[in-house]
């Protein structure tokens, strides 16, 4: 299996922008579910983003054979998919965009601890240990300090933040399916592609089975399609994967911090969210939690060159 390397330039400046559209698209899929139910738009989106992904893969020329070969761990990495976003779709109907966002980017620290236990390379040091501690104290936070706006919206919320907390456990067992099987061999297009047919499939069943098909068509919801469909399920995902084949999964979230500082910001500037002093001390640790874990490896890098350039 081809060996990762560390972050560099390249890397950290495409994790800037995921962490920013994934940011965004949870933001967007608040702001348009009067219009277009959440499941469904995820739904349609995978739908376009596979259609779309299949386009590059015949334009690259890309064989079938080897994806084909490997339709098991490849079901089990879509399946994982959709429940991600089916667990996602489902929280933006009781919590807010925000909380989404934070819950469910704890993905790295749930990676973290799969990769650990899988991968000798990926064994988290006594620092990183501290991170996960840090970020799960963050979750508890978030969850046990209730601010009188919270508490007002009831077990609602709290409901819709437990989706979006396993919704990140959800991603970050895909994380480690796709770094853990022979998936991790195929180019990143077919391993997406394995992610949006399933999403497509699984996801437009449970939106008609739970009878969340709303579909108005509106120049916002035409427009957060297109985002969600081009920049979200397509460009974003097909970047992730690649980075995934290339570089040591653990160290890709150096810059996941971002994606819940984002999400706030935006909540609260677009969506004029409410942000609780529990909320953001949670908030906080989880980030410092995911820096800490991730940050490790770059700060272990670091003191090796500088131990053998003698300074």
């Amino acid at each position: 299996m081809e060996s990762r390397r560390p972050m560099d330039g390249l890397a950290s400046g495409l994790m800037l922008v995921l962490c920013l559209v994934w940011a965004l698209q949870q933001i967007v899929l608040k702001a348009t579910a009067p219009d277009f139910s959440p499941v469904f738009q995820i739904a349609v989106r995978s739908a376009v983003g596979g259609m779309l992904v299949g386009l590059f893969m015949a334009w690259r020329g890309e064989r079938l054979d080897g994806a084909l070969a490997l339709w098991r761990p490849g079901l089990f990495a879509g399946i994982l998919y959709a429940v991600e976003f089916l667990l996602v779709g489902e929280s933006l109907r009781h919590t807010s965009a925000s909380h989404v966002v934070v819950l469910l980017y704890t993905a790295p620290i749930f990676a973290a601890l799969g990769l650990h236990w899988k991968l000798p390379d990926e064994r988290l040091a006594a620092a990183q240990w501290l991170g996960v501690a840090l970020a799960f104290g963050g979750v508890a936070l978030a969850f046990l300090w209730r601010d009188e706006g919270v508490r007002a919206a009831g077990a609602a919320m709290l409901w819709g933040d437990l989706l979006a907390l396993l919704g990140g456990a959800a991603w970050g067992a895909t994380t480690v399916v796709v770094r853990v099987t022979r998936l991790a061999a195929l180019p990143a297009s077919q391993t997406l592609m394995y992610q949006l047919a399933a999403g497509a499939v699984c996801l437009l069943a449970a939106a008609f089975l739970m009878g969340q098909t709303e579909f108005r068509m509106t120049p916002m919801v035409w427009a957060s399609l297109a985002f969600q469909a081009v920049f979200v399920a397509f460009l974003s995902y097909l970047a992730w994967f690649w980075l995934l084949r290339k570089y040591l999964a653990s160290r890709l979230g150096v810059f996941s911090f971002l994606t819940p500082l984002f999400g706030v910001a935006l909540g609260a500037w677009l969506l004029d969210e409410p942000v609780g002093a529990g909320f953001l001390g949670g908030t906080l640790l989880v980030v410092s939690g995911v820096v800490l874990l991730s940050g490790y490896g770059w700060y272990r890098h670091w003191r090796g060159r500088r131990g053998a350039s003698g300074h």
